[in-house]
């Protein structure tokens, strides 16, 4: 089969690596139209079950992925000059840029032709059997046959910028600074030995008031630096100029798709559905993608039947995430009803964003409640677990009276 993969980010690449294990004889081209090695963004975080389902795909690629990580388990809270710390699942942080260039190297080295600075539009589809859309939350493919793929698009509230920093953090890290115009935050998590992600969000009222909507980006950063400069402890925020001199802020949007495929063209990744960037999970359902699609393409004898069937169970999977992530968004959005609970209450509800119940209970009780419920599972898992060596007990007592 001869596969095009336009766009050469995770999904992609990822993608290409799983069908060439599959069938080396699959013809294969990655085509991106930026020069290798210009990749945007800072680091890319993951979690555990993540890695290890890759090591399950491609041992090769996953202890790569591994060995340049850096790793936490705890999740720091800072409001105003409180602090709480939690412990956390274990999470991962790799640089974007060091992430590409594994998949890359090992891409190549099973025989994928990487083809960069070349830009494909819905008008110039390459030649293949299949095509793959794999060009992001903008992709150019998806765009050109946006009535067939039946494509909305919304915006979120809150604008936020994507900045790295010297800082290099020992948790997942939040900062929420009560300023003059309203609250602003960022959360923050390591992706190298030397650096971190950091992202910045507020209120649209607080980015206007503080002057970031019109601030020249080195004043702005500036700004910024002042604002966290508890949590930076001194370091600079790094920033990147936008494509096209546009703004560096945005605002998130969320895309759907009807359908995923057009013939023998499929959308992979961002340009088939995005997730909020608050619950971390974007390159991982990227690349959970991209093993769906390869395990659908090996299952189906019929293109027809595979690229259905992937849309079928993806779109299943993505339900309850799609859903954490809408509350994740709205739960920020809505900061001001719960910035003044006490920091461990606060910080509880944080982890508490993904519910759907949370918006429309007070926060308190819904604080009490789940406390109350967690108590009472711990008593259940308590008891499962004393209930058979009591049961033995007895059983030993039984034969002992017996002998």
């Amino acid at each position: 089969m001869k596969v095009a993969c336009v766009g050469g980010g995770p999904a992609g690449l990822y993608l290409s690596i799983l069908l060439k294990l599959r069938d080396p004889s699959h013809e294969i081209t990655v085509h991106e139209r930026d020069p290798e090695g210009s990749t945007y963004g800072w680091g890319v975080t993951y979690w555990r079950a993540l890695l290890d389902r890759l090591h399950s795909c491609d041992p090769v690629s996953a202890d790569a992925l591994d060995a340049h990580s850096v790793r936490w388990n705890e999740g720091t809270a800072k409001v105003r000059d409180l602090v709480t710390r939690s412990p956390s699942d274990e999470g991962f942080g790799i640089g974007r840029h060091r992430l590409l260039e594994i998949l890359a190297d090992r891409a190549r080295s099973l025989g994928v032709r990487l083809e960069t600075e070349r830009e494909i539009t819905g008008d110039t589809l390459p030649e293949a059997d299949l095509v793959v859309a794999a060009d992001g939350v903008h992709s150019a493919l998806r765009t050109r046959h946006a009535e067939d793929f039946a494509t909305v698009a919304t915006s979120g509230r809150n604008p936020y910028l994507w900045l790295g920093t010297t800082r290099v953090f020992d948790s997942f890290t939040f900062a929420f600074v009560a300023s003059g115009h309203g609250w602003i935050w960022c959360y923050g998590y390591p992706f190298g030995p030397d650096r971190s992600t950091c992202v910045v969000e507020c209120a649209p009222e607080t980015w206007t008031g503080l002057g970031l909507d019109r601030l020249p980006d080195a004043d702005g950063l500036a700004l910024l630096e002042r604002l966290f400069d508890d949590v930076l402890d001194g370091h600079p925020l790094l920033g990147r100029p936008a494509r096209d001199g546009a703004s560096p802020w945005l605002t998130f949007r969320t895309i759907t798709n009807r359908t995923w495929h057009r013939g023998n063209l499929v959308l992979l990744g961002d340009a088939a559905h995005t997730t909020h960037y608050s619950i971390g999970a974007g390159t991982t359902l990227a690349l959970e993608d991209a093993i769906a699609l390869a395990d659908a393409l090996g299952a189906e004898a019929e293109l027809p039947a595979a690229l259905a069937r992937y849309e079928r169970e993806r779109k299943a999977a993505l339900l309850s995430v799609q859903s954490a992530a809408r509350y994740s968004a709205q739960w920020y959005e809505n900061l001001t009803r719960y910035i003044d609970l006490p920091p461990d209450r606060m910080f509880a509800l944080l982890g508490q964003r993904h519910s759907p119940l949370l918006p429309h209970v007070p926060p308190q009780l819904y604080y009490r409640l789940d406390r109350a419920a967690g108590q009472l599972d711990s008593l259940r898992r308590f008891k499962r677990w004393l209930g058979p060596r009591i049961a033995r007990t007895v059983h030993a007592r039984e034969l002992a009276t017996r002998d």
